[in-house]
């Protein structure tokens, strides 16, 4: 699949769902991210991530499960890797079954069993007060919708050229998803066939090179889902993104914005979004069911640390008369103690 833009091509190909030859950049990075909501017996799901940075030895694995009564099991952790061969790091397998239709996401470890999710604003004093308990994660994807992304490519199909320094990725797509499977937790099973969204990345990243952003992916069944995205790369720019799902159709946001209501440690408990296709215009009512707090902290080679907080809210979703779920990742640079977009989203 190939879109063009100008003098660069989108190219997105079936082989792109396997590993990609490791870069000489030592920030690079190639990761996968599934998410998975069900409403039933009441709202719950969870999402993971591996993202191997080989060059710097390590894989970073997320691993976060919202259960029904409002408890939240979550693990992370940088096991060390050599090569970029494969997502399987910190007990968490990711396998392609077959490209751009069936995905399988396993995890066998342990969870930090939380009540109050928001004790992980402080990790090592949530991990030393809650118990680590046995989890398992076993869940088949299948694609309930068409590819969206891919790898800017010149004319001539090379790479387009990118500050290492300053990337975020390379290559990026997307895909709404249904799944099966189950998670067990402290010994409690708990089945799920639900909706929800995966992403693919590859290319060099630091976590600070966004100043901001908003990312929204919410799914409300087989055949309706969005993806919102509103970003800042810098203090006063803006890039606004995403996809409306129908059926197997994508149509491009044009244009959206957020309005966010606060609680009073700056997370996000409700929000409405406005939505812009060249189709139609949306609006959508979110409250977010859970949320926890994560961090990601790198050290400059002056010395001086940078800080990232990412909010992480599973979110009922209402548009249309129809109810779905997802995630709200709000993520922000925290600079004098602030979270930098709090004032424009």
């Amino acid at each position: 699949m190939e879109i063009g833009k100008g003098n660069t091509r989108i190219r997105l190909l079936p082989e792109d769902e396997y590993m990609h030859p490791l870069e000489a950049a030592k920030n690079y990075n190639e990761s996968m991210y599934f998410n998975i909501f069900s409403a039933s017996p009441k709202p719950f799901g969870g999402w993971f991530r591996v993202g191997n940075r080989a060059n710097e030895g390590y894989a970073e694995m997320s691993n976060c499960i919202y259960l029904p009564d409002g408890r939240v099991g979550f693990m992370f952790s940088r096991p060390s890797i050599s090569n970029n061969d494969a997502l399987d790091a910190g007990g968490m397998t990711f396998t392609v079954i077959e490209p751009f239709k069936k995905l399988k996401a396993t995890y066998k470890g342990k969870v930090c069993l939380m009540k109050n999710p928001h004790e992980m604003a402080n990790p090592k004093k949530a991990f030393q007060e809650n118990p680590l308990v046995d989890c398992e994660v076993d869940i088949d994807y299948f694609g309930v919708s068409p590819m969206y992304g891919g790898e800017p490519v010149n004319e001539d199909g090379s790479p387009v050229a990118q500050n290492a320094e300053s990337a975020f990725y390379s290559g990026h797509y997307e895909q709404h998803m249904g799944g099966k499977g189950f998670f067990i937790v402290d010994g409690v099973r708990y089945d799920m066939d639900g909706f929800g969204l995966r992403d693919h990345s590859w290319g060099p990243r630091f976590w600070q090179n966004i100043y901001w952003y908003r990312w929204l992916p919410m799914s409300f069944g087989r055949d309706f889902g969005m993806r919102v995205s509103i970003k800042s790369v810098s203090a006063g720019s803006l890039t606004i993104g995403g996809m409306v799902q129908s059926g197997n159709h994508y149509a491009d946001i044009i244009d959206a914005n957020i309005k966010t209501v606060w609680d009073e440690n700056d997370y996000q408990t409700d929000f409405t979004v406005w939505v812009k296709t060249a189709e139609r215009e949306y609006t959508v009512d979110a409250k977010v069911l859970s949320l926890i707090p994560l961090r990601n902290r790198r050290q400059t080679p002056e010395g001086a640390w940078l800080n990232t907080r990412i909010t992480e809210g599973m979110t009922e979703y209402r548009c249309d008369g129809k109810v779905g779920y997802g995630m709200s990742e709000y993520l922000d640079q925290i600079v004098d103690g602030k979270a930098v977009g709090k004032d424009v989203s």
